[in-house]
């Protein structure tokens, strides 16, 4: 649909929303874009651990790999039984070019007897510190979520990498259970620092909207309401947090800067309809739910956004829009697949919701044999793919 390719990775969730009618609980930050594997779970799925330093090896030559050798430093883990010491000699086939005492942290698997290498990996002796004094991951994740507080913006990018790591696979549940501990002073500054990484502003967005007061509500709203035409990573975050700080008031200022001005950004308006999805999900009752469904009705007449924005009503059981959603089918900008099989969808959940009032249900089977007579295969291919959960 037109500008919605611009969103890329911020359109993920998009997808999801627009091809079924389930919302499932978000397992980690809402707001942040988890990596892979942190070092804890990497350390956590070895048998051994060993930081090491670079000694020499064979350089490659013909169809001989070589071989490098490294000296054991330290040792975190090994088998049981294990004759790993300080000073061992560990030689890994393929010659890795480094200079002698270079740094490494080997993880290893078990094969029987043997150990099975992986790739070494670059380290340093606070980044090792870091990984070798990390939680367990059996502890409570709210517990381990203190350590790696203390790490987000650490000098070193594998450890700052890999401590935002830990956040974003987190429950919000986890993440909002510490609030008191966060530095909001820190938050602050990294909001308005142009060196931080935009990925993670969603989470110190967030962050501050659960320890702020009032004058950080006011660094809250600066940043959302500056002027921009650029597609800005973590502002949904930015405005979950701020929602969360500022209530009914802020709420009121999002839907006239962000949700009912047209000639605002795709990707603006985009971020605060997540920021809507959030509050539904983890507003803890800060706003009723007709107020947050008021809000999203909104964005029906955003023709680029229609589609999601019927599912979310769908699922939201807001069944107040029955007649505006015949009354756009098909016409003009609304004439896309996409958004009449999101229409013929939300007939369906509405004529299938046993909590329904009984005039929504009879006007939804209304609706829906209409539409069947006007445009019976998309109201098929809607039917094809359709389930409620």
């Amino acid at each position: 649909m037109r500008s919605r390719g611009l969103l890329g990775i911020a359109c993920v969730t998009a997808g999801v929303a627009a091809s079924g009618w389930t919302w499932s609980t978000v397992f980690g930050c809402p707001f942040c874009s988890a990596p892979s594997l942190t070092m804890t779970e990497q350390l956590d799925q070895a048998n051994a651990a060993l930081l090491v330093k670079w000694v020499g090896g064979q350089p490659a030559k013909d169809q001989d790999g070589g071989f490098t050798e490294y000296e054991v430093v330290d040792i975190v883990s090994q088998p049981a039984g294990g004759k790993l010491a300080k000073g061992t000699k560990v030689k890994l086939v393929r010659y890795r070019a480094a200079k002698a005492g270079d740094l490494y942290m080997l993880l290893g698997t078990t094969a029987g007897a043997v150990i099975d290498w992986g790739s070494p990996i670059e380290v340093t002796e606070d980044s090792f510190t870091y990984v070798k004094n990390s939680p367990k991951p059996d502890l409570a994740t709210k517990e381990r979520l203190k350590y790696f507080l203390k790490f987000l913006e650490h000098p070193n990018p594998m450890v700052s990498t890999d401590a935002y790591g830990e956040f974003a696979n987190a429950p919000y549940a986890d993440i909002a259970a510490i609030a008191t501990e966060y530095p909001r002073e820190k938050l602050r500054t990294w909001l308005s620092d142009t060196q931080i990484s935009p990925s993670r502003l969603g989470l110190y967005g967030l962050m501050l909207g659960l320890c702020g007061k009032d004058e950080d509500a006011i660094v809250l709203e600066k940043k959302i309401f500056e002027p921009t035409s650029e597609f800005r990573l973590g502002i949904d975050g930015i405005m979950g947090g701020y929602l969360l700080l500022t209530g009914e008031k802020g709420l009121a200022l999002v839907e006239e800067k962000k949700l009912a001005d047209k000639h605002v950004p795709f990707s603006e308006t985009y971020s605060a309809m997540q920021a809507l999805r959030f509050l539904w999900q983890y507003g803890e009752g800060k706003f009723e739910p007709e107020r947050l469904r008021q809000s999203m009705r909104l964005l029906l007449d955003r023709p680029e956004l229609a589609d999601l924005v019927i599912a979310d009503l769908a699922r939201w059981k807001d069944w107040s829009v029955q007649e505006r959603l015949m009354s756009i089918y098909g016409k003009d900008e609304y004439d896309i697949p996409s958004i009449k099989r999101a229409v013929v969808r939300y007939m369906l959940a509405c004529s299938k919701d046993m909590k329904a009032a009984e005039l929504d249900v009879t006007n939804a089977t209304l609706h829906l044999a209409d539409l069947e007579a006007r445009d019976p295969k998309t109201v098929s291919d809607a039917k094809r793919f359709f389930f409620i959960k």
